[in-house]
């Protein structure tokens, strides 16, 4: 008997998500002898849990379909909504009667961390009761920090982002002659992979970014000083990049002296302020001019710098996460494995999903270099061939078309 698929998406979005999402649907439209109709969650399990889904078989054209792979943001919401932790709780029956009463089969769901966390959940619910539910994660973060897979579905595309604003950014600071520090920050909470990335802004050694600070080794706002009086000495417009989540030898965050923080329903802190603070620091000890650039959801939302590679292989994420399950795969995400860098080649795995919630893919310490302010050119050769090629969004009246959830 055919069954259903159900697909949703979780956390931050990425430009390259409604790829994700792109993929598993078009792969089910190609699977209609195993599969019947296709759902989507709005808002994620916590719209789900409302009752909000939409009728994707019926209601998304293919023409829709192809607007959607390059559309920003989460096109069928997102959510941050935590599951219990005991099993047990009621939400999780509620969840799997309401799946029985769709003819459920098939759950993927496209997101980071704390999304890898709700399909382990449900699929070690799913287990408890016999369930034949095939429940599958697809990756997605900008901040690269799932462990188990080489990179992840938007990461490359937002590095691009950076690395292009950032070579603009630091055109722009070189205009005057006169001493200038320009702080740019980055996202990144405990992982620095983005922040990295403005490394790629330089077209030569010494250029900008001369300074990049990560929250994988501690901050010393004493020595931040010093190395900025040093290269002011040969460098009259300093541009400086700065991962968010910098943070002192105690582990207090750098933003935390600038701004009170709050925290999100899965008890991360909700940063910001790190620039600013910086600025300040500047302000208050060289006589230099001083600013800082915040560039905030750019980074994630950016569909002009979209990376060929990253949108593809977003795509091919979802279609493998179909077979997958269609396979009898279940509590598993779809990972990638890189084979080379030069040819670039990868191929797409399945890891249990067990082993990446919870965790967080750091930087290679080995790949930070000169005292905490630079990354080694390992660092480059893995980043680059994540921001090739270039995609044109199809335009009306000189602005991007979008796809729009109705």
């Amino acid at each position: 008997m055919k069954k259903n698929l159900i697909v949703g998406q979780s956390g931050g979005p990425t430009a390259v998500i409604n790829s994700s999402l792109y993929g598993v649907i078009s792969e089910a439209f190609q699977s209609s002898d195993t599969i019947d109709n296709i759902y989507g969650m709005e808002n994620g399990i916590e719209g789900f849990l409302k009752g909000s889904i939409i009728d994707i078989t019926h209601k998304i054209s293919n023409e829709e379909l192809e607007a959607i792979k390059t559309t920003p943001g989460a096109y069928l919401g997102s959510c941050r909504y935590k599951l219990p932790e005991d099993l047990e709780d009621e939400v999780y029956s509620k969840l799997f009667t309401a799946f029985e009463k769709l003819n459920i089969g098939y759950f993927l769901y496209i997101g980071g961390n704390d999304s890898m966390d709700t399909v382990s959940k449900l699929a070690r619910y799913a287990d408890s009761i016999n369930s034949t539910i095939r429940i599958i994660g697809i990756p997605k973060t900008i901040d690269n920090d799932l462990v188990h897979t080489d990179h992840t579905p938007g990461y490359g595309s937002a590095a691009k982002f950076v690395a292009y604003s950032v070579r603009e950014i630091a055109l722009d600071a070189s205009i005057y002659d006169t001493k200038s520090v320009t702080i740019v920050e980055i996202m990144g909470r405990n992982a620095g992979w983005l922040t990295a990335a403005s490394v790629l802004a330089r077209k030569h050694e010494n250029d900008n970014p001369v300074l990049i600070y990560l929250p994988e080794t501690d901050f010393n706002k004493e020595a931040f000083i010093s190395q900025l009086n040093q290269h002011l000495e040969v460098t009259n417009n300093l541009v400086v990049c700065v991962s968010e989540g910098l943070h002192d030898a105690s582990g207090n965050f750098v933003c935390e002296n600038e701004t009170c923080t709050e925290v999100d329903n899965f008890g991360h802190k909700m940063l910001n302020g790190c620039g600013k603070y910086l600025e300040n620091l500047v302000k208050n000890h060289l006589n230099v001019k001083v600013r800082s650039i915040e560039l905030n959801v750019t980074q994630r939302c950016s569909s002009a710098l979209l990376s060929l590679t990253d949108l593809s292989e977003a795509a091919i994420a979802g279609k493998t996460g179909v077979k997958a399950a269609l396979n009898g795969a279940t509590g598993q995400m779809v990972a990638f494995k890189r084979i080379s860098d030069t040819p670039y080649q990868l191929t797409y795995e399945l890891v249990d999903v067990n082993e990446i919630c919870n965790q967080e893919k750091r930087i290679p310490l080995e790949w930070i270099t000169k005292q905490g302010t630079d990354v080694s050119n390992d660092f480059i050769s893995y980043v680059q061939p994540l921001i090739q090629g270039n995609i044109s969004v199809s335009l009306e009246d000189g602005l991007p078309v979008f796809a729009y959830r109705k």
